[in-house]
């Protein structure tokens, strides 16, 4: 049987910690928290569960910190854990049988993470496999008859475990202020970080968070020849613009964003610029464009829930033609 440290970063998490911790006390052999400055009762609730808990101070990194935890780890196997994640009974005993089998040469496994649409996760999917469970020493290994190489690429395992998500809140305002600090001090985001600020805009962002982000995003798409990011780039544009009170710049970024081939989010900010000027005709066709005839790219809601919202309050019935 292997052994487990459970590791995790936290800060003010009183509300959810326990929660988590009780999923997880059965089959942790140690348990290592590092607090990044918690004003709540959040330590005194991990005493409860384990003398592993160190201070790190906080450097805008959750990297930084992630790994400063996981070096503090004993055990054969690390599992990275959140402090508002679950695990159901039955995906507790799936994970206690795989404590029990798991086979040494396995280095990382992967786990169903379950975003739960309802509490607006920035992510558009219900689940997907994620790496969970981390071999703490990986050993080097040979492989070829001729020709040998280091094996690079780690030994996968996907798992059926499903991990629960279930945030009490966002941590946007958090992230949009570390975005904006990242960008200053780099000049620019990886592409995966890119993608997370403008998804977050799209899942919580208020008008002056678009605003502040403007002059990143309008760099990054004068970059950028990926069609895909560009989508994404002059949404946030269109939004920006028509929060700045800008509608020629709003209509230039929305012209570039339809060359490309409308999402469901500029369609709804479009509509929501008609909506605004009463023109109800124009709103409702945009409207039925989000909800009918594009995908959206950042934010499932935009094409479902969001716009159907706006054409039941405009009085527009699904049976009929949106032009009516």
């Amino acid at each position: 049987m292997i052994t487990i440290s459970v590791c995790m970063i936290v800060k003010n998490e009183e509300r959810v910690l326990a929660r988590c911790l009780d999923c997880l006390k059965d089959i942790a052999d140690e348990i290592v928290i590092a607090d990044t400055g918690s004003t709540d009762r959040t330590k005194e609730i991990a005493e409860k569960y384990t003398d592993r808990i160190y201070d790190f101070e906080w450097q805008d990194d959750f990297s930084a910190a992630r790994n400063f935890a996981f070096g503090l780890c004993t055990m054969d196997y690390i599992y990275s854990a959140d402090a508002d994640e679950i695990l159901d009974r039955r995906n507790t005993e799936k994970l206690k049988r795989l404590k029990e089998t798991l086979l040494p040469e396995i280095e990382i496994v992967q786990m169903l993470y379950s975003n739960q649409l309802e509490y607006n996760t920035t992510y558009n999917y219900d689940s997907e496999l994620r790496p969970k469970l981390y071999k703490r020493l990986r050993p080097f290994v040979w492989e070829g008859r001729l020709h040998e190489a280091v094996r690079l690429e780690p030994v996968i395992f996907d798992s059926d475990i499903e991990i629960i998500h279930k945030p009490e809140s966002l941590h946007s305002g958090r992230d949009f202020s570390m975005f904006r600090r990242a960008v200053e001090a780099e000049g620019e985001l990886s592409g995966h970080l890119h993608e997370m600020y403008a998804r977050e805009l799209a899942v919580s962002g208020e008008d002056g968070d678009f605003i502040k982000a403007g002059d990143y995003f309008l760099k990054a798409a004068e970059k950028s020849a990926d069609p895909e990011a560009l989508k994404a780039d002059f949404y946030i544009l269109v939004r920006a613009a028509r929060a700045s009170g800008n509608p020629e710049d709003m209509f230039r970024y929305m012209l570039r964003a339809v060359a490309l081939g409308t999402v469901s989010e500029t369609a709804y900010e479009i509509g929501e610029y008609y909506r605004s000027r009463g023109e109800t005709g124009e709103a409702v066709m945009w409207y039925y464009n989000a909800a009918f005839e594009t995908e959206p790219i950042l934010n499932a809601k935009y094409g479902d829930e969001y716009p159907k919202l706006r054409l039941e309050e405009l009085g527009w019935q699904e049976r009929k033609d949106p032009s009516v």
